[in-house]
């Protein structure tokens, strides 16, 4: 699987949808960057949270799976080669529907965190949404609805102390393009995602949650 994000790596870091929004805004406030903060990028992708966290004078470690992302160290989101408690911060954008142990993978990044971990990620819809997410990219694993990051965080030991909601955006054929997507599957996703695909644009429902260490 890390050789298909590898291939896919400059796809991600000229993807408009992953470079900017308010959801990448977010991230990074709540992750406090400045000169002695560090903060570890989980699954780093195309680089774009490293970069803001590292214009706002952050100290940042990238961390991804796929080799081509070039980050600082690879591995995976959920066996993360740091000690405990080696970072002030962990941050994690648009990534964890692809991990296959999602519970695992938020533990890790809290361990690994000295006081708070953030995520953002594609909230879940439907069935069908999520027929659509496999068939455009069968890395896809799930996406999860607010609660059940609450549960997930809950389980992590981390207490939530800010939450937000929002809707993003992104053109609809650059999103099927992305992970290069077969021409004969793209009617089946468009039906499976009716309702939302307005001009040319697909919704994405997503969430922000910043959780704090236990004391």
């Amino acid at each position: 699987m890390s050789d298909l994000w590898s291939d896919r790596a400059q796809a991600y870091r000229d993807s408009a949808t992953h470079a900017g929004g308010d959801d990448l805004d977010l991230v990074v406030e709540w992750c406090e960057p400045g000169p002695d903060v560090t903060v570890l990028d989980v699954a780093t992708g195309g680089g774009h949270v490293a970069r803001r966290l590292r214009d706002a004078g952050a100290q940042v470690v990238t961390v991804d799976a796929a080799p081509g992302m070039e980050p600082d160290v690879i591995a995976p989101a959920d066996h993360l080669p740091f000690a405990d408690a080696s970072f002030d911060a962990v941050a994690c954008r648009i990534a964890a529907h692809h991990f296959p142990d999602v519970l695992a993978a938020v533990r890790e990044m809290a361990r690994v965190a000295r006081h708070r971990v953030v995520i953002c990620d594609n909230t879940f819809t439907s069935e069908s949404a999520e027929e659509a997410d496999r068939l455009r990219d069968p890395s896809h694993v799930r996406n999860y609805g607010v609660a059940e990051w609450h549960s997930f965080f809950e389980l992590a030991r981390l207490r939530v102390a800010d939450e937000a909601t929002m809707v993003r955006d992104t053109d609809f054929e650059d999103w099927l393009a992305r992970t290069e997507t077969p021409d004969a599957d793209r009617p089946r996703i468009s039906e499976l995602l009716d309702g939302r695909i307005h001009d040319g644009r697909l919704t994405l429902p997503t969430v922000v949650l910043k959780g704090l260490k236990a004391a």
